[in-house]
């Protein structure tokens, strides 16, 4: 049994306390606690009168049995009455019963409060001190209500003695944080004293009101600088390891940052002479090898430069702080690392000091790449977002698609079990929207599956994008069509469920793709484990995608299985996570040019527009159910004769680049058509004979409202909505008809306000004359035969232009694919030239087109030829095509 203090201990406890830890079982702990609560509580009825310290015995057992997770249901009135006596451990215990056990409710709250008001009201400082304690740890709003006007007094009474000043202070804090409108500002508030203490008060009491509280910033500096200059010699009393009061430094550092700075030169001076001898001090050696010496001298110095980052207008310090918080980016204490990054995060952000930043990016970069703490390392992915701008972007971000494909495939296929989908999935997002490393992607994905065991996100990846561009490597054998489809279908029966409905998918476009593999695919998809599989998903698809193939023509099956669009651009998880993020670290989420690196963005889905009843080559054209504006095209430039709509503005000049962004979508018709800070503009269209369909969606980039947001054509069209909320993305849907032939693209003019400020641009719609290309197959002697019938002069235009990009022989078809004729394979005599052959679909006639393209790759050099029955249309197609090789 544990030994018994002398004087005031309490045996009975000692020995309670001692039994209930020597019990072996819960069971034995229960009823040793049930035989002491009869006890007591036949004690506290007996006709007997306990004496003060029986009383104070038993509620120290009944509080003990409480803590133990047992509920007690008397001994209250026993607790209240210790409040009156004059002893202190009786005082003690009962006050430290009623704050852990009375609830704010309790029928003895007035007993309470009036015992409360009798020791503060006593002068006595000890039990002024109980009260205070046992106000501010029940802290109800009762509480507030009986005392909120009497603590003030004592706080600032002459006569009070400072240990009783520091228990109000703190008391009056926890009041005012849960009931702040029961704390009524008055004369206490500007004689406050009992330092330490009362800034915690003051700092919240400023937050709240800091019009009321402004003078306190004079005294502060004031404080500050008696403490920073001082000796640890000096302030003995207050030194912790050598370093003059650090809490009371700290404190003070806080409460100068809930204002600005001072408007008194001379009260500034002082303070920016402080902030520099912190910083000096931070050089010196330490005095003391000890931890607790570091953390304090740390502590302070954090504090310093929070104050000086809050201020943010003292170039000569945020440049020293940036410089001090440097040293502590390579520190072998993870703490220091991790508060240097999320400092210099903040200090990324000012003018003054983001060149002193962006010196330590090697280190950042360093911190990233080794960093064990996986918090530091997120820090420093924080700090190269906010350090980030053109200068540097190259140095930060991954450019090559192909180096991010490459790292994805090597950690799926090294650990795949802990990739999760949303990085496969993001694999996809990237081969899809970007046109450069298609190609490259099929083929690296390819070759990953000739492994003998694939991870099954592996597989997932492998179907996806071979479906989808399977064509850019099927014309080297050793990955031909059938070898691919081959290939995919060796894993089809290792895969789950999911995995094979995405591979069942890939078959459907390899039949739209490869022709030659539909008798193949056929067969298995006609097969009992596909037709008849207990799985309902892939039954469904199996049964499907072979009617499908069986009975639709080569163009609806060419319809329903076309090449995905691009997806809507998604933000950068950093970004997102910065925006989310409070405090300290936080950066600002002004939009900047470097924001779409990667292009890593998101934008709120949009819902796609329902489809109708009717069949899918009708259903794309009509008009039911979506709402979209019917436009057409004339002579005079493109779209139709509906009244111009007007506009309080007048509409901008076409951007300078706008050529440029059209020409980019002369060959596909889905991708970003415009990009700059604020706005991104994407395209979606779809074309068939003389009719096209283009949606047209615009997204907010920032996180501020668009306002009075307006589209205008030359035609009328529906009304986009007038406000964009800040990251979302609306959507506008025209319905085009090609009437004639023509040279112009339509202008399309954007007009929203952006923080008051009025942004106008133009851009030209990618709607070109080859959208209405009818491919047409022809054999060699016709398309000869026609070729010399087109033999005028004004019917033929040509071009020889230097090579503007690679001459790779896919990336040739693929163009020449989507400019929308066809292309014919061995027809030209020489097999290094591509000839094509389409139709132009017009409402009021039909130009027959032939087209011949002569690489010569020695050179670097291309001679395009063109010859249409109609000398506009082979000039037009001419100029368009030559931007494109």
């Amino acid at each position: 049994m544990p030994a018994v203090s002398k004087g005031d201990g309490m045996r009975g406890l000692a020995v309670f306390i001692s039994d209930i830890r020597n019990c072996k079982s819960k069971e034995a702990e229960i009823k040793r606690i049930n035989k002491e609560l009869a006890n007591i509580r036949s004690k506290f009825k007996g006709d007997k009168a306990l004496d003060g310290y029986s009383k104070k015995k038993y509620v120290c057992k009944l509080l003990f049995i409480f803590l133990l997770g047992h509920d007690i249901d008397f001994g209250h009135m026993e607790a209240v009455n210790l409040l009156s006596s004059n002893k202190y451990t009786e005082k003690q215990i009962g006050y430290l019963f009623i704050s852990v056990l009375v609830n704010s409710n309790s029928e003895l709250i007035r007993l309470i409060n009036n015992a409360i008001k009798n020791d503060l009201s006593s002068r006595n400082p000890t039990f002024m001190c109980l009260a205070l304690h046992c106000i501010a740890n029940v802290g109800s709003r009762e509480m507030a209500e009986a005392f909120a006007g009497e603590i003030p007094r004592i706080l600032v009474a002459g006569d009070t003695m400072d240990s009783v000043k520091q228990s109000a202070a703190l008391c009056l804090l926890r009041l005012y944080k849960t009931s702040p409108d029961l704390v009524l500002m008055g004369e206490w508030t500007s004689r406050v004293g009992v330092v330490t203490a009362a800034i915690s008060l003051i700092t919240c009491l400023s937050q709240k009101n800091p019009d009321e509280f402004k003078t306190c910033v004079s005294l502060a500096v004031s404080r500050l600088s008696r403490i920073v200059s001082s000796a640890s010699t000096d302030l003995q009393d207050y030194t912790y390891y050598f370093v003059p009061a650090p809490w009371l430094s700290c404190k003070l550092l806080r409460l100068l940052q809930c204002y600005p700075p001072p408007e008194d030169g001379a009260v500034k001076g002082r303070l920016v002479e402080c902030l520099e001898t912190i910083l000096n001090k931070a050089q010196e050696p330490p005095k003391s090898k000890k931890v607790q010496h570091s953390n304090a001298k740390n502590a302070i110095l954090f504090e310093a430069i929070s104050l000086i980052i809050h201020y943010d207008s003292e170039p000569n310090l945020l440049v020293r702080a940036c410089n001090q918080l440097g040293q502590f980016l390579q520190h072998r204490e993870t703490n220091l690392r991790y508060l240097a990054l999320e400092s210099m995060c903040t200090l990324a952000s000012s003018e003054f000091s983001h060149e002193a930043v962006k010196t330590h990016i090697e280190t950042v970069i360093n911190a990233l790449k080794t960093e064990r703490d996986v918090s530091v390392r997120q820090r420093a992915a924080d700090l190269l977002y906010a350090m980030c701008d053109r200068s540097n972007a190259k140095q930060i971000y991954a450019v090559d698609y192909s180096w991010y494909v490459d790292t994805i495939l090597n950690l799926i296929r090294i650990a795949g079990d802990y990739v999760s989908e949303e990085v496969w999935y993001r694999v996809i997002q990237i081969v899809i929207n970007r046109d450069d490393v298609q190609g490259y992607a099929a083929k690296t994905v390819f070759e990953a599956l000739q492994a003998p065991a694939c991870h099954e996100n592996m597989v997932k990846v492998g179907g996806y994008i071979l479906g989808e561009f399977g064509n850019l490597i099927a014309g080297d054998p050793r990955s031909s069509p059938l070898v691919q489809f081959n290939l995919l279908h060796s894993k089809f029966h290792l895969c789950s469920v999911p995995t094979r409905a995405l591979l069942l998918s890939a078959y459907i476009k390899f039949i739209n793709l490869f022709p030659e593999t539909k008798a193949t695919i056929q067969e298995v998809l006609r097969s009992d484990s596909q037709i008849r599989n207990s799985d309902v998903e892939l039954q469904q698809r199996a049964v499907e995608y072979l009617k499908l193939s069986s009975i639709a023509s080569t163009d609806v099956l060419a319809t329903v299985l076309e090449e995905m669009p691009p997806f809507p651009e998604r933000e950068s998880s950093i970004l997102a996570k910065l925006k989310r993020k409070k405090g300290p670290g936080a950066v600002a989420s002004t939009p900047s040019p470097s924001a779409d690196l990667l292009g890593l963005r998101s934008v709120a889905p949009v819902s796609a527009v329902p489809p109708s009843a009717g069949s899918l080559l009708v259903d794309v054209f009509s008009e039911s159910g979506s709402g979209a504006p019917s436009v057409g095209v004339n002579d005079d430039g493109f779209l139709s004769s509906a009244p111009p709509s007007t506009a309080s503005e007048d509409p901008a000049p076409p951007l300078p680049e706008a050529d440029e962004l059209l020409n980019k979508f002369v060959c596909k018709n889905n991708g970003v058509l415009f990009e700059n800070q604020l706005l991104q503009i994407g395209i979606k269209s779809e074309y068939r004979q003389n009719l096209g369909r283009m949606y047209l969606f615009y997204g907010n980039k920032t996180s501020v409202q668009f306002a009075s947001f307006s589209t205008t054509l030359n035609v009328q069209t529906k009304p986009v909505e007038p406000l964009v909320e800040g990251g979302a993305q609306v959507q506008q849907v025209l319905n085009i008809e090609c009437i004639t032939d023509f040279s112009e693209a339509p202008l399309l003019n954007i007009k929203f306000r952006y923080g008051g400020a009025l942004q106008n641009l133009t851009l030209k719609l990618p709607v070109t004359i080859n959208k209405f290309f009818q491919p047409t197959e022809m054999a060699s002697h016709d398309f000869f035969q026609r070729w010399k019938q087109l033999s005028q002069p004004q019917q033929e235009a040509q071009k020889i232009f230097k090579a503007n990009h690679g001459m790779d022989t896919e990336v040739l078809k693929a163009k020449l694919l989507g400019l929308g004729t066809a292309l014919l394979e061995n027809v030209n005599p020489n097999p290094e030239n591509y000839v094509c052959a389409g139709v132009i679909q017009t409402k009021s006639q039909q130009v027959g087109c032939l087209l011949r393209l002569e690489p010569n790759a020695q050179a670097q050099m291309y001679r395009l030829t063109l010859r249409s029955s109609k000398d506009t249309v082979s000039k037009r197609l001419c100029d368009l095509l030559a931007e494109q090789f």
